[in-house]
């Protein structure tokens, strides 16, 4: 029930990011006609209906539409913005590098060489702790299915250079963009270059990309809800009940995670970090189930994973830097969030789980 739950609270900040994406892109493609948070009612509205009535079939026939549609829209620009403004990719770095040289470098506090050392580790080591990747891997033909794509999937994230080259394109073609308002870019530059039409295309691709990973969160939480905690609690509930509270559940993690949407003011980037922060609390205790001789016990393994939820929280909630708690640390304080909670997590887990693992002689009492 904690893993489950813990798992929930993880996705509610990446199912943030759909819904902050869903409302920036129908908000910026209807050239502002229509507000974001409107246009995120109504996306979110959408993909409830969706995720009740097609499940998880749909999301991957969706998802071969929008793997096609972001391939080629974000190969097109990422290499068509460069040449267009710039000349080239080369000369693109030239200018910035010329103009605004802080674009190119790491500061020396804050998101930092540490920080980002550290957010590439914590998003390598927790991208398999998501339960809508496990829910995946169940929905898989057979095992082989499953490798298949743990050797493929990682080739996917180098469409990912071209995102970076429209991203750097907007620098110097949209300059006023500033904060939490850089997620516009992408759109805001090709609202400058391209016909209504052409742009249209571009939020297409993009609602895709919000639909299909926002209906299997959707569809993984309420499952979970459902079936790992409800049914535990009420071990008498039929799998008949179980699959119509998930249907139920899916408005209510809709409405918490659009209202959280709202009322965050943190990024898409630092929404999805957030994410990760919590959802790699779940790590140790995995890895640790692995060993032939497994010594962490059920208290131990809860232990971590619920200081590792707390440090993160209490961190974000209060805007608390490492930096300023150990000053002496220097730049090694800007370690990310979820990388300190991670560390605290496992000295932990060791900790209760030596102080709570049973005696020999009372295994052999047992035995």
């Amino acid at each position: 029930m904690l893993v489950s739950l813990v798992a929930v609270v993880a996705m509610v900040p990446y199912l943030a990011v759909q819904f902050q994406g869903l409302g920036i892109i129908v908000s910026e493609a209807s050239y502002g006609s229509i507000s974001s948070t409107v246009a995120m009612v109504i996306g979110v509205a959408a993909v409830t209906v969706y995720v009740i009535i097609s499940g998880i079939h749909g999301s991957a026939w969706t998802s071969v539409v929008k793997d096609v549609m972001v391939l080629a829209v974000v190969v097109f620009l990422g290499l068509y913005l460069p040449f267009a403004l710039y000349g080239g990719i080369g000369e693109m770095f030239q200018q910035i590098n010329t103009e605004k040289p802080e674009f190119l470098s790491l500061p020396a506090e804050g998101q930092s060489v540490p920080w980002f050392i550290s957010t590439v580790l914590l998003t390598a080591v927790g991208f398999y702790m998501w339960p809508h990747t496990f829910g995946s891997v169940f929905s898989a033909q057979n095992a082989r299915t499953f490798r298949r794509n743990a050797i493929i999937m990682p080739l996917y994230q180098l469409i990912m250079l071209f995102a970076f080259f429209v991203g750097f394109a907007a620098i110097l073609s949209v300059p006023t963009l500033e904060g939490s308002e850089a997620d516009l870019s992408l759109l805001r530059v090709s609202l400058q270059q391209f016909d209504p039409w052409m742009v249209g295309l571009i939020g297409a691709a993009g609602l895709l990309t919000a639909l299909v990973p926002g209906s299997m969160l959707l569809m993984v939480s309420a499952t979970v809800l459902s079936k790992n905690v409800y049914r535990v609690v009420r071990p008498e509930t039929s799998e008949e009940q179980v699959g119509r509270l998930a249907k139920f559940l899916v408005p209510v993690v809709a409405l918490v995670a659009m209202v959280f949407t709202i009322t965050s003011a943190l990024d898409l980037v630092l929404l999805l970090l957030l994410g990760y922060a919590y959802v790699t609390q779940l790590l140790p205790a995995l890895l640790f189930s692995f060993m032939p001789n497994n010594f962490v016990t059920k208290w131990g393994a809860g232990a971590g994973i619920f200081v590792g939820v707390a440090i993160v929280t209490y961190l974000t909630v209060t805007e608390t830097q490492l930096r300023a708690v150990f000053p002496f640390l220097g730049s090694v304080g800007d370690t990310n969030v979820g990388i300190v909670a991670l560390l605290a997590n496992i000295v932990v887990l060791v900790v209760v789980s030596l102080a709570t693992r049973p005696s020999t002689v009372a295994k052999e009492q047992r035995a």
